[in-house]
């Protein structure tokens, strides 16, 4: 996956602009006499920031989270029967908003004005953003004066985008946290991505915050002196990285899944009993992430002397018994097909969204997701069609449709892109280049392979599992006396699993419990920060 953008974009430039924009803002509608009376003249929120950091930031922080960056669906505003659409934002508390058609340029199929009527603000200093989107298009603005305000859409993009707004109208989006909040949001996330001990600092605290992980500190030593004899083929690598740009980016992963770790390898023997690493996510010499297999000495040395993301990893021995039946040469030569492979974009996110409502972290929701896809489809459309568009294709049983085209194509069969989302990735699709799994996808499709989910093998759906599904599974060692003898040594807390890299004692809830069953994991909520997990979901 493509990094986020770094930290850097976001100039001091910017930041200045930004501060003038605010003071403005601040001077002029404090003094603006058309200001209600009843208003509150200054909310704290929003002046905050304007103080020193050592006295906003402690404050700021009960506030408003990462998540605030999110924006929330309020609805659409259509044209049909002439609808008013209703709702209270952040900061003016009633707001209507309707679509009036026109054809003002002469265009083919014309243009329109969004109509917004915003009131009842409840202080001088707040102010609403606004993201408007329809699937050929996203725009956004922001009002701190209580009128009516409009947004021309001078043409539509063609027949396709003005059939669709004439249907369903434009789609409204509120940036929940207002300007301020949303600029200290962004202060929570931007160090999220940085190779610092702010980032890694910051990653722990989002993940202590929003998830409730611990990140005890351990007593023993950080790195395990491994002995390679005692690691078998289908020991499962799972992988937590805290800080830069794999740590940010899992750090949100773990968010929306509720998985305790961000990544995950396999171990394996070769023919000639040499141990080998399987991973799908290895950064090959061309800055390209594939599936590949790597000898045991050379991926350990890298973890522990080269992986700037300072990665904490856990060894899950498999149970005698499964490692028993483990077929180490189907294994084998499943690893062997899939070397070179691109990693698993085209089913990443569709192993976590299971459900039409009950995995979006508030405010995110089908909506976004589909508004998210629609700017990545304008800015990068390569990206977008290898990240979604030829997944949602299958399921739909289409070819070649771009996401404005599949989301009028749902709209036309009576579903919505909310259970479009939802329908069960199966791991036989073949992409146009080539089969597609995800590192966990990868792992556990070897276990398929080598003979672990036995007769449910062709029942399960592998490819619909998140890192957390994986290492509930009831694989892995459960008597804590056949654990190779360097797996805890020296540390006062004894785990169930082997710990042989990290600072942190890592949590795995739920590690070790859950049987394999039929249709496993494909109708899951993960909501956070509980996670409640059904029985047979």
């Amino acid at each position: 996956m493509a990094p986020p953008s770094s930290p850097s974009t976001f100039t001091c430039k910017n930041l200045f602009a930004i501060t003038l924009i605010i003071v403005f803002l601040l001077s002029c509608c404090t003094h603006s006499p058309r200001v209600q009376a009843l208003k509150a003249p200054i909310r704290p929120q929003d002046i905050l920031p304007l103080l020193p950091r050592q006295v906003s930031w402690p404050i700021l922080n009960t506030f408003r989270g990462a998540a605030d960056l999110l924006p929330s669906f309020v609805g659409a505003a259509a044209i049909a029967n002439n609808s008013l659409l209703h709702w209270k934002g952040s900061c003016f508390y009633e707001n209507t908003a309707w679509l009036e058609l026109h054809n003002k340029s002469g265009s083919e199929f014309g243009g329109g004005t969004l109509h917004i009527k915003v009131s009842k603000a409840h202080s001088w200093t707040c102010m609403d953003i606004y993201v408007f989107a329809t699937p050929y298009r996203v725009t956004w603005d922001y009002y701190f004066i209580s009128r009516e305000h409009t947004l021309e859409f001078d043409e539509w993009g063609g027949k396709a985008e003005y059939e669709y707004v004439k249907r369903k109208g434009v789609s409204i989006f509120l940036m929940e946290a207002g300007m301020i909040g949303t600029l200290e949001a962004l202060w929570e996330v931007f160090p999220l991505f940085t190779n610092t001990g702010w980032g890694e600092t910051s990653n722990l605290a989002f993940l202590k915050k929003h998830m409730g992980a611990n990140f005890e500190e351990r007593s023993g030593p950080f790195v395990t002196n491994v002995t390679v004899d005692d690691i078998h083929s289908g020991d499962f690598l799972a992988i937590s990285k805290i800080r830069g740009r794999w740590g940010g980016f899992e750090t949100l992963e773990k968010w929306v899944s509720g998985a305790y770790a961000g990544h995950s390898a396999v171990c394996l023997r070769d023919p000639d009993g040499n141990l080998w690493v399987g991973e799908s996510g290895h950064e090959d010499d061309e800055g390209q992430d594939v599936i590949a297999l790597l000898p045991w000495d050379e991926w350990w040395e890298f973890e522990v002397t080269k992986d700037d993301s300072n990665p904490h990893i856990a060894l899950l021995p498999l149970h005698p018994d499964l490692r028993s039946k483990f077929n180490e040469t189907a294994a084998w030569e499943y690893a062997q097909s899939m070397i070179g492979l691109p990693y698993g974009y085209h089913n990443l996110i569709f192993s976590w969204i299971d459900t039409i409502s009950d995995n979006y972290p508030p405010p995110l929701d089908a909506n976004l997701v589909a508004s998210v896809m629609t700017v990545w489809n304008q800015l990068q459309p390569a990206y977008a069609a290898n990240m979604w568009n030829e997944a949602l294709n299958k399921r739909l049983g289409t070819k070649g449709l771009d996401l404005p085209d599949i989301l009028v194509e749902v709209e036309k069969r009576g579903s919505s892109f909310a259970e479009l989302l939802t329908i069960p990735e199966q791991d036989d699709w073949v992409y146009a280049d080539g089969k597609s799994t995800s590192c966990v996808a990868f792992v556990l499709e070897m276990y398929k392979e080598a003979g672990l989910f036995g007769n449910l093998a062709s029942e399960i759906q592998v490819t619909e599992f998140t890192i957390k599904d994986a290492y509930m599974l009831n694989f892995f060692e459960d008597d804590l006396s056949r654990l190779p003898k360097w797996c805890n040594e020296g540390d006062t807390v004894e785990l169930p699993f082997c710990q042989i890299k990290g600072k942190y004692r890592m949590e795995l809830p739920g590690y070790n419990t859950m049987n394999p069953y039929p249709y496993m994991t494909e109708n899951c909520p993960s909501l956070p920060p509980d996670y409640f997990r059904p029985e047979y979901c």
